[in-house]
């Protein structure tokens, strides 16, 4: 097991929207920004267009908006570990990102403590530190990598550890979790259908539940891949 402690980790997986619901909403400056981003994303696909591929928008920090931050901690050792779960959710995105900053900077009050996510270094991490300008809100200590060297910096991904250095394919929570025998209780949606679930059925507890069990899915894996044992499903608690 590597130095830190599994209670000095927080595992986080965030949701993101395009801000509008349809392109056809989109004002026109915010039309011709995204046609030329598009133009990129469609090359050589005929049957996409601009309008069809904006649902996709919401992977962007530029388009998108992050609508529900799910965070896990581990208590406990070995079979007597627990899970807490607390999401911070909505419609206002600066509320959202505040009171998420706000708990990790009481958090994170020392260099011991580490985020965690799949794929974070790519996506959640630099997603969440570009909506956090936008919304003119300072960066947490934590999130904060401008100036500082790699091994300054206290983020853990689990796609990354399981890459081993590999960088030629993406391997997706979902795949690793069964790969590495870990149940993905995912029988709802998927990150393909969140856009839909949010603009067009208004169901943001839906988001949160799909966000949840993410958190308690990249936890196992995390715990698998250091050989320490899973937490047992009654010991995952979900804060309101």
């Amino acid at each position: 097991m590597p130095s830190f402690l599994l209670s000095n980790i927080l595992f986080l997986d965030i949701e993101t929207v395009p801000q509008y619901p349809a392109y056809n909403e989109l004002p026109d400056d915010w039309k011709s920004l995204w046609s030329h981003k598009a133009s990129y994303l469609i090359r050589n696909k005929e049957e996409e267009t601009v309008e069809s591929i904006y649902n996709r928008a919401g992977i962007y920090a530029e388009f998108g908006k992050v609508i529900c931050i799910s965070c896990g901690v581990i208590s406990g050792n070995n079979d007597d570990k627990k899970l807490v779960i607390k999401s911070f959710y909505g419609n206002d995105e600066k509320i959202i990102l505040y009171q998420f900053c706000e708990m990790i900077n009481k958090w994170a009050i020392d260099n011991s403590k580490y985020l965690c996510a799949h794929n974070g270094k790519e996506f959640d991490f630099p997603y969440l530190c570009r909506r956090l300008i936008i919304n003119s809100l300072p960066i947490p200590s934590l999130l904060q990598i401008a100036g500082r060297k790699p091994w300054e910096v206290n983020h853990l991904d689990t796609l990354e550890l399981w890459k081993f250095g590999d960088f030629k394919s993406y391997t997706s929570l979902n795949l690793l979790a069964h790969t590495l025998g870990i149940p993905t209780p995912k029988d709802d949606i998927d990150g393909s259908m969140v856009w839909e679930v949010y603009w067009k059925e208004n169901n943001i507890d839906r988001i949160v539940t799909y966000c949840q069990k993410d958190v308690i899915t990249v936890t196992q894996v995390f715990l698998r891949m250091n050989s320490e044992s899973l937490i047992k499903p009654l010991n995952v608690d979900i804060k309101q």
